[in-house]
């Protein structure tokens, strides 16, 4: 029992380190962002705080839309992961890769490509803890449990909804927006059942 545990917190732990490594790089490709970080961006630079933090402020809100979609108490465990999310962020953004700039435009596509394909890993590792999940993926389990739709469907639907709140915002939106909002679905969907079979 003890074992299976462990096993689960570090799948929570390694999952959620390697998104957010993901979700930083997509940033700082300066392709465009995906939806959710691109609100979180446009908050920050509009409002103030760090991306970090409106991560877990935007986290909260999402709570109580999935409590409502689900017809549940809110999940409070759920402040855990943004909490957490929002500190590995920052962590990225504010130290390793604080004075990171990229000029040349193939190495950009190059770190948006490998930043994506960190988030929809990461996002199918953490998955598999069965904790707490963040509350936009939270999201994508509440349109998936109440409407039928798959995994990847689901996902999609709540990255558009993203998308349209980051460009009233005037979050950095771009192409990399685009391929986020409608690749990392499928992303998740390839990369699941790899991961689910190593924690059964």
């Amino acid at each position: 029992m003890q074992s299976v545990k462990i096993k689960r917190f570090l799948f929570y732990v390694i999952g959620l380190f390697v998104l957010t490594a993901g979700i930083t790089l997509t940033i700082k490709s300066d392709i465009g962002a995906g939806a959710w970080d691109a609100l979180n961006v446009g908050l920050s630079e509009n409002i103030g705080f760090t991306v970090g933090t409106w991560v877990i402020l935007v986290g909260v809100f999402l709570i109580i839309v999935n409590a409502l979609l689900m017809k549940a108490w809110p999940d409070f465990f759920a402040l855990i992961t943004i909490i957490v999310t929002g500190l590995f962020i920052d962590f990225w953004l504010i130290t390793l890769f604080a004075n990171w700039t990229i000029t040349d435009v193939f190495l950009a596509y190059a770190v948006f490509i490998i930043g994506m394909i960190f988030m929809g890993l990461g996002i199918a590792i953490y998955l598999q803890a069965k904790f707490a999940v963040i509350p936009i993926d939270g999201l994508m389990l509440a349109i998936h449990n109440r409407t039928g739709l798959s995994i990847r469907t689901s996902k999609t639907a709540g990255e558009l909804i993203a998308l349209l709140a980051a460009l009233l915002l005037g979050g950095p939106i771009g192409v990399g927006t685009i391929a986020i909002t409608f690749g990392i679905g499928p992303l998740v969907q390839f990369f699941y059942p790899t991961f689910e079979k190593m924690n059964a």
